[in-house]
């Protein structure tokens, strides 16, 4: 598979909640780092997301907005 998203964070699944149409995914990478991810539960199915499995965090933005208080 080959993709134009150039961050692509390697990790492992470290939390997985299932809702009824969604799923919140937790991949913890290099240092710790935690990113969380909502998709759909049927996505999470169908790419066999488990706690503790290997799984590719991918971020392709245009935009990033900073704010301070």
């Amino acid at each position: 598979m080959k993709l134009s998203a150039k961050n692509i964070l390697k990790g492992k699944v470290k939390a997985l909640e299932l809702g009824a149409v969604n799923a919140e995914v937790v991949i913890e990478i290099a240092g710790g780092v935690e990113i969380t991810s909502v998709i759909t539960r049927e996505s999470a199915e169908a790419l066999g997301l488990a706690v503790g499995g290997t799984a590719y965090a991918v971020i392709k933005a245009s935009n990033v907005m900073v704010g301070v208080d």
